[in-house]
């Protein structure tokens, strides 16, 4: 990537679409009038790789053995943080409502383990990875993410950076200005809701 990652990793998401403006429902429950849909970035093998790439090179001195993201966004970018990494790749995904690792995936006591998201907001699917992945007995050396919209306000205990980081307000939805001005809601992302 040339230029900055962020800027790069910002005009490649405005490219592809990934960029939304409206009234939207996030995973957490809150709303939003920006959403990042990071699948349209990534539909695209080369700019996954491009920002796979980029996403990792944030991670050049970390010493990770295994890159453990949790499905549905995080599936696409983790792989190619991996890849770029030269580790393994795997997912968590929900079972009943509950996050587990599936498919025959598992981690060994003391691997050395990045977790990544497409876009974190309030942390709640990566800390129920951090869960798996500390249940193993396994080390959370970090947490990356293409976009960081929490404002600042999400602490995993680990290490995190991003690709993009940027504003954008969220609110409950008893709230939410968005409700107010009577503008419909969408539900864009990976979970019912």
């Amino acid at each position: 990537m040339s230029g900055t990652h962020e800027e790069k990793a910002l005009e490649l998401l405005r490219m592809s679409g990934a960029l939304m403006d409206g009234h939207f429902r996030l995973s957490s429950g809150r709303h939003s009038g920006e959403y990042c849909q990071c699948a349209r970035a990534l539909e695209d093998p080369a700019r996954a790789e491009e920002l796979g790439r980029a996403l990792a090179d944030l991670f050049s001195d970390a010493r990770v053995d295994v890159v453990v993201s949790p499905a549905l966004g995080g599936v696409v970018i983790g792989h190619e943080v991996a890849r770029a990494l030269g580790v393994r790749a795997l997912f968590t995904e929900r079972k009943e409502g509950t996050m587990i690792l599936r498919r025959g995936f598992a981690l060994e006591a003391g691997e050395r383990v990045l977790i990544v998201e497409d876009v974190v907001t309030t942390g709640g699917s990566v800390r129920e990875v951090a869960e798996i992945v500390r249940a193993a007995d396994a080390d959370v050396k970090g947490f990356g993410f293409l976009v960081d919209r929490s404002s600042g306000n999400v602490d995993l205990g680990a290490p995190m950076k991003a690709l993009v980081r940027r504003d954008m307000p969220s609110y409950e939805p008893e709230s939410c200005p968005l409700c107010e001005a009577g503008r419909p809601v969408t539900k864009p992302g990976s979970r019912p809701g």
